[in-house]
């Protein structure tokens, strides 16, 4: 086995406001995309051959795995169909071997791909599907699953709330397989009666086909974390946990030779300090923190905990990053602002912003621009996906604003709204709703205008 197949080519629409400039298996973990980590680990785990299949925002897949020291055959998919189509879209490029598949938007801890196509080859079995445990973590009606019973699957099932196990975007299949994928009826027919499946061909129903024929397809369990990027609050889970994952394994101190820290700043824990990077005066680093090329952090800026800034962005003037965020490139955290989730590149906070959620790529937010983070209610604020309502595990009180929105002074956001791409929001706006893509929403006053003066004080 050595070719794996991505795929990168679904709309993502559950993945609003994000969705509107990428694919989100383009989406940056800790200012490197999803997929760019999951192909170097494909690389890692013995593979030499990658199929890439594309369809929407195609580009921006492309650039994320520019060059990569290994073949890459593009794929293009038409209309997209679901993942059993993209797959035998790939099929003619394999030819009689088997082969691992995977989701271009699932970040999964390293050395799981290595162990899973390990486990798969000496199994012998005709296939595999990497699977996580939903009991504690997850609402089973939120995901496609399995019922899992001693590392053998009895039954996939789509949303069903009989699902013990979620599946983790991974699969390893035997060549025959592709005869059952050819035949897919073309949607999820495993489904709870009045599960309404979609016209689409999932990966998940070839599967179920193979268990109801009566093969075995083995489960193989996840180690450490998976998070599948279907949600907006994905993005800001899945940059959490890996760099958690990161700064738990940092040991020592790793300085460039050119980088400079200043004798006055205050560390608490370890930090990577890439060529050019600068700590300067009156900084606090409150637990191991990640700076990269170029970057500075000067003036008092605080990091309060584990955190990871890109290349080449400024943090400063005494503004503070809260334990667990990540900064993307050439960003500026300035003057007194406050940044709690993941900033992706170019954005820009100043002026006693603060902000806690997901800022997607060249946003500028306004001064004084400010998320409400909890509610009357102390609970956890319910989304509007597609017209579904759900209560995201992780982020749900934080604000997502899409890439390339601006928003004027004195904004604020209430907890869990999410404003589109290319969308503006005009100064001293309460936002209480989601804002679609491309819409300007402004404040209407109505002022009142009376005479006034001097003789109002008795002159």
């Amino acid at each position: 086995m050595d070719t794996a197949i991505l795929l990168a080519a679904g709309k993502s629409e559950r993945f609003f406001p994000f969705n509107a400039t990428r694919n989100k298996s383009a989406a940056p973990i800790m200012n490197k995309p999803a997929i760019r980590r999951l192909a170097e680990e494909m690389l890692e785990s013995g593979f030499t051959r990658l199929v890439v299949v594309v369809g929407e925002h195609e580009g921006s897949v492309r650039a994320a795995l520019r060059d990569l020291p290994a073949p890459i055959a593009f794929v293009r998919q038409g209309a997209p169909h679901g993942t059993a189509t993209a797959v035998l879209n790939a099929a003619p490029l394999i030819g009689e071997q088997p082969v691992l598949v995977a989701y271009g938007d699932v970040v999964v801890q390293p050395g799981n791909a290595a162990r899973f196509r390990q486990t798969f080859l000496e199994s012998g079995a005709l296939a595999a599907a990497l699977m996580q445990p939903m009991e504690g973590f997850y609402d089973p009606r939120d995901w496609i699953g399995a019922r899992v019973k001693e590392d053998t699957i009895q039954a996939f099932e789509g949303h069903s709330t009989d699902n013990n196990h979620r599946l983790g975007g991974m699969f390893c299949f035997q060549p025959e397989v592709f005869r059952t994928l050819s035949a897919h009826p073309g949607l999820m027919t495993s489904v709870p009666v009045g599960g309404m499946p979609p016209i689409e061909s999932d990966l998940a129903q070839t599967l179920q086909m193979l268990v109801e024929d009566g093969r075995e397809v083995l489960a193989v369990p996840v180690e450490g974390f998976l998070v599948d990027l279907d949600k907006p609050w994905h993005l800001w889970e899945a940059n959490a946990r890996w760099l958690n994952y990161e700064s738990e394994r940092l040991e020592r101190d790793q300085v460039a030779n050119d980088a400079q820290i200043d004798d006055s700043a205050e560390i608490e824990g370890k930090v990577v300090v890439e060529s050019g990077a600068q700590i300067g005066k009156r900084v606090v680093i409150k637990g191991n923190a990640f700076i990269g090329k170029e970057t500075r952090v000067i003036n008092g800026a605080i990091l309060n905990g584990f955190c990871a800034i890109g290349a080449r962005s400024r943090i400063s003037d005494y503004c503070m990053v809260s334990g667990g965020t990540v900064v993307g490139n050439g960003c500026i955290v300035g003057h007194d602002a406050e940044m709690e989730g993941v900033m992706l590149d170019g954005s820009f906070l100043y002026h006693y912003c603060e902000v806690m959620g997901v800022v997607g790529q060249k946003v500028d937010l306004g001064a004084a621009t400010v998320c409400g983070t909890l509610r009357f209610d102390d609970d956890e604020t319910l989304h509007k996906v597609n017209g579904r309502r759900e209560k995201p595990e992780f982020g749900a009180n934080g604000t997502y604003f899409g890439d390339f929105s601006r928003t004027g002074v004195n904004v604020i956001t209430m907890p869990g709204v999410k404003i589109g791409s290319y969308s503006c929001i005009g100064a001293g706006v309460v936002v209480y709703e989601d804002v679609p893509d491309r819409k300007l929403v402004l404040l209407k006053q109505e002022l009142i205008v009376k005479d006034w003066g001097p003789e109002r004080y008795g002159w």
